[in-house]
């Protein structure tokens, strides 16, 4: 059986842990461009034209993927706080959400944390970057990440030099011309943009379930109690199923 000494023990640094996670991860999602990159191929117009090589710029992070680590350390850490809270709790109430229970019966304190957590997520959650509304993204399987369709069309173009008639040749001089410089298309490139973030919608259901989560917490915080420390509810799993379910 786990004794509640146990969990103190290893609770400051499952809370520095996730501490340290959420910063990093807050300070990436800060920078939306790390979850952008692009495909650009070069078509030249005939084959006189230059080859010129592919550009591609890779993503460095998936929105998935950090929130994953996210959700992984803030598990650990409700778990954990949750577990030493039972150890000396009594009366507890469950969080209800639109007639659901979200969560199973927790005391105060856990209450407590959990609002103060959830609340600090809000901003985490604000800071996730969108897709892009004025293109058309179509999420690619393979990749798992989002391409904009159709790619678009542009083109590169040369100087060249074309002479032109400045005076027609007489019967005394011959003809004056001069050299000018004219723009001629090279080639064409095809530009596909890709994204990582998130859909605008989902993030605002996630951002309305959290809202809806914090009155939840708010409201069985007046009727939470003790509990005891042998049991380590699964709080993270029920709490990010929710959250970020489809």
């Amino acid at each position: 059986m786990t004794k509640l000494n146990q969990v103190i023990a290893i609770e400051k640094g499952v809370k520095s842990r996730a501490h340290d996670i959420i910063s990093e991860v807050y300070k990436t999602l800060q920078k939306p461009e790390l979850f952008n990159g692009i495909v650009r191929t070069y078509r030249k117009k005939d084959d006189e034209g230059e080859d010129l090589p592919s550009e591609k710029k890779h993503i460095q992070f998936r929105v998935r993927d950090v929130l994953g680590a996210v959700r992984m350390t803030q598990s650990e850490l409700f778990e954990v706080t949750a577990q030493k809270d039972l150890a000396n709790a009594t009366a507890k109430a469950p969080v209800v959400v639109n007639g659901q229970t979200i969560l199973p019966e927790l005391p105060v304190t856990t209450l407590l944390f959990l609002e103060k957590q959830i609340t600090d997520m809000r901003a985490l959650i604000a800071a996730i970057p969108v897709l892009d509304s004025s293109e058309n993204w179509t999420l690619d399987a393979n990749s798992g990440v989002f391409k904009t369709d159709p790619p678009v069309e542009t083109h590169r173009t040369k100087k060249v030099a074309r002479p032109i008639v400045l005076y027609d040749a007489t019967d005394k001089h011959p003809a004056q011309t001069q050299l000018i410089q004219e723009d001629i298309i090279a080639g064409f490139w095809s530009t596909v943009r890709l994204s990582a973030a998130m859909p605008k919608p989902e993030k605002e259901r996630i951002a309305e379930r959290m809202e809806k989560l914090l009155i939840g917490i708010k409201q069985a915080r007046e009727q939470a109690n003790d509990a005891d420390a042998s049991k380590k509810p699964a709080i993270g799993f029920a709490i990010f199923e929710y959250l970020f379910a489809e």
